[in-house]
C-alpha cells in the first residue's frame, strides 16, 4: 500500500450500511443512528436517498489515482471504494474536502514538530529563492532569527556564490556528507536536494551541521600525531632494525610462507594491496614492507578511511590553504598524501572510501599531483603505496560502492594475511608474548599459563583474529590473583570450546603440565627446547634442515642450542 492510498484509507468513513431497496420504506422509518444507509436496487445499482430523490453513487476501486477522485468530486455524487470486492468505505464531495484539509493541519504539526525538535539547521526555500523554513539549528548556527528571515530572500543575508542551496534549485543537484563554507569563520557538513514536483524543481532543502571545532580539534590531534611520530621515530633509530618483521610473532608454515611473498613484493616499487580479516595485523605487515623498502628517515603515513568522517576527508587526505577558515592554522595545514612524499602511504580499511574520494584518490595515484582543499597550486608527490581491507573488493565493485580501475591500480601485488584459525601452531608463541607484555604494563608478574588453558585457546575459531586473543590475554591477567592465571576468567565464548584431548595429545598435554610450576621464563626456555628437539629428530640430526624448517639461520640455530644446552 503506497503513501497515496494510506490517505485514502483515512479520508474514507467506515460507518455506513447497504440495504437492498425493498427494505428502503421501513429503513427509513427505524433508522435514527448517524450510520449512512445506502440502497441498491435490482440492477446493482448502489444510490442513497435525499428528500424524495434518488442520488446513484459512483463506486471506485481502491487503487484509483488521487487525481480522478479528486475529478469526481465536481459532480457532487457520493462515491464508494471497493477493495478486493468488497465496499470498504464512502466519501462525498464536501466530506472528501474536510478531512483533506483535517489532515494537511495534522502533516503541518508533525512537520513543524519535526523541525523543531533536529538540532542540525534545516532550511527551505521555493522556487523565488524565498526562505520557507528556518530551524532553531539554523537560528543557532547563522544568529539569524527565524522572525527576521521568512518570506525574504536568501540572498539577502548569503553571498550567492556560497550558497549550495542555489545550485539544488537551479541545477537539481544532491549532495550528502560535504564539506562547505558558508562564510569565512565557519564550515559545516552538508546535505542539499532539490524539492521536485512534476517534473519541475518548487524549491530546494538543506540541512547543515557545524563542524568547525570537529576540523580544530583535528588540527589538534594531527599536531598530536606529528609529534608522536617523530617520538617513533627517535625509538625506531635506537631500536634494532635488521629484522623488520620484529613484531610480527609465529613460526608456523602458512606465516612463513605469507613473509616470504611480503618480502619479495617489498623488494619492488609496485602497489601492494593486503588482505585480511580484521585483527590480524594488517598494518604491521605494511610497516615491514616500508622498513624493507625505505630508508630510515622516510615516513610511514596511516589513514584509516574507515575512521574518517566523509565531511572531513578531503581536508584530512590532501590538507587546505592558509585562512580556510576562522581558528584555523594560517600557515595552512599539510595533508597525509604530502606527509607521505618520500615514503610509504598507508590507505587502510580502504574499501571504506567514500565513493567520490576514490575518483581522487585514483588520479592521485596516476599523476602523483594533487591540489589541496581551497589550492590553486598544484603540488607534485612521490611515494609508495600500500592499502588493505578486510572487504571482498570485487563485492563491493558489483556493487557499485568501488571503483574497478582504483581496484586495479591498487591489486598490482595482492597479500593474503591469514587468520589466526589457519596458522593455531602460533596461537602459543602469541600468548607467550601478550603475556609478557601485558605483566609488565600492568606490573603483575604471571607465572605461567597452564596447558589445559593454552588448548583452550587454540581450540577456538578467534572471529577477532590477533586482536581478540591479545584481548582475551590482557582479561586473564587483569583478573589473575599472585601470577596465577585460571580457566575460570576465560571469556564464556571461549569455555564452549574446551579442550577434548586424544591419547596422543594427552600425552602431550601431560609432558608440558611439568613447566607449570616454573617461571615464566624457564618454561619458555623449556617449550623452545621440545621444539628444537622435535624440530631435530624430524630433521633426523641435520642442523641445516632444521634451521630451514624452522624459518631461521644455521648460526642462530647453534647459538639457541647452546644457550638450552642441546648437544
Amino acid at each position: 500500500m503506497n503513501n497515496e492510498q494510506k490517505l485514502l484509507l483515512k479520508l474514507l468513513s467506515k460507518n455506513f450500511s447497504i440495504l437492498d431497496s425493498k427494505e428502503l420504506l421501513t429503513s427509513s422509518l427505524q433508522n435514527n443512528s448517524s450510520e449512512q444507509t445506502f440502497y441498491r436496487n435490482d440492477t446493482g445499482e448502489i444510490f442513497i436517498k435525499f428528500d424524495d430523490a434518488q442520488i446513484f453513487c459512483d463506486i471506485f476501486s481502491f487503487d484509483t489515482p488521487m487525481p480522478t477522485i479528486l475529478n469526481a468530486c465536481e459532480h457532487n455524487k457520493p462515491f464508494l471504494f471497493t477493495m478486493d470486492g468488497d465496499i470498504i468505505g464512502y466519501t462525498t464531495s464536501t466530506l472528501l474536502l474536510s478531512n483533506l484539509f483535517t489532515e494537511h493541519i495534522k502533516a503541518n504539526i508533525f512537520f513543524d514538530t519535526i523541525l523543531n525538535t533536529i538540532d542540525e539547521s534545516c532550511t527551505v526555500i521555493d522556487e523565488n529563492q524565498n526562505i520557507l523554513y528556518w530551524t532553531k539549528g539554523a537560528e543557532e548556527l547563522f544568529t539569524l532569527k527565524e522572525r527576521d528571515v521568512l518570506g525574504r530572500p536568501i540572498t539577502d543575508f548569503f553571498q550567492a556564490e556560497h550558497l549550495e542551496i542555489l545550485n539544488s534549485l537551479q541545477k537539481g543537484t544532491s549532495i550528502q556528507h560535504a564539506q562547505h563554507q558558508p562564510r569565512e569563520d565557519l564550515v559545516v557538513r552538508i546535505n542539499s536536494n532539490p524539492v521536485i514536483w512534476q517534473d519541475t524543481i518548487i524549491g530546494a532543502v538543506v540541512s547543515e551541521t557545524n563542524i568547525t571545532n570537529q576540523i580544530r580539534l583535528n588540527n589538534e590531534l594531527y599536531e598530536t600525531s606529528e609529534k608522536l611520530f617523530s617520538l617513533e621515530e627517535e625509538v625506531r633509530k635506537v631500536k634494532n632494525a635488521d629484522n623488520p618483521f620484529t613484531y610480527i610473532k609465529g613460526n608456523s608454515p602458512t606465516l612463513k610462507k605469507t613473509l616470504e611473498r611480503v618480502k619479495k613484493a617489498a623488494t619492488t616499487h609496485a602497489n601492494i594491496l593486503i588482505n585480511g580479516e580484521s585483527g590480524v595485523g594488517k598494518e604491521l605487515f605494511a610497516k615491514a614492507i616500508h622498513t624493507i623498502r625505505e630508508d630510515d628517515k622516510a615516513p610511514f603515513i596511516a589513514i584509516n578511511c574507515g575512521a574518517i568522517p566523509p565531511g572531513l576527508f578531503e581536508s584530512e587526505i590532501f590538507g587546505y590553504e592558509k585562512g580556510a577558515f576562522s581558528g584555523a592554522d594560517q600557515k595552512g595545514k599539510k595533508g597525509k598524501v604530502e606527509l607521505a612524499k618520500g615514503g610509504t602511504l598507508f590507505l587502510d580499511e580502504i574499501g571504506e572510501m567514500p565513493l567520490d574520494m576514490q575518483v581522487k584518490i585514483l588520479r592521485l595515484l596516476q599523476e602523483k599531483k594533487f591540489y589541496p582543499v581551497g589550492g590553486t597550486k598544484e603540488i607534485e608527490v612521490d611515494f609508495h603505496v600500500v592499502a588493505a581491507t578486510n572487504r571482498d573488493l570485487m563485492e563491493l565493485i558489483k556493487e557499485g560502492k568501488f571503483r574497478e580501475d582504483l581496484y586495479y591500480r591498487l591489486n598490482v601485488v595482492n597479500i593474503k594475511i591469514p587468520a589466526l584459525r589457519e596458522r593455531i601452531s602460533d596461537i602459543i608463541e602469541l600468548t607467550h608474548y601478550f603475556l609478557y607484555e601485558i605483566s609488565i604494563k600492568y606490573n603483575r608478574p604471571v607465572h605461567g599459563i597452564s596447558q589445559d588453558i593454552l588448548q583452550n585457546l587454540m581450540n577456538y575459531s578467534w572471529p577477532g583474529n590477533i586482536r581478540e586473543l591479545k584481548n582475551v590475554v590482557e582479561r586473564l591477567v587483569v583478573f589473575s590473583d599472585n601470577g596465577i592465571i585460571k580457566s575460570e576468567d576465560l571469556p564464556i565464548e571461549l569455555h564452549a570450546h574446551a579442550p577434548s584431548l586424544t591419547n596422543n595429545k594427552k600425552e602431550e598435554s601431560d609432558s608440558l603440565k611439568q613447566y607449570d610450576s616454573l617461571p615464566l621464563n624457564l618454561q619458555l626456555q623449556e617449550y623452545e627446547k621440545d621444539i628444537l628437539l622435535k624440530e631435530l629428530h624430524k630433521a633426523e640430526g641435520n642442523k641445516n634442515t632444521c634451521a630451514k624448517n624452522l624459518g631461521i639461520t644455521r648460526a642462530t640455530l647453534y647459538n639457541r642450542l647452546n644457550k638450552l644446552g642441546i648437544k
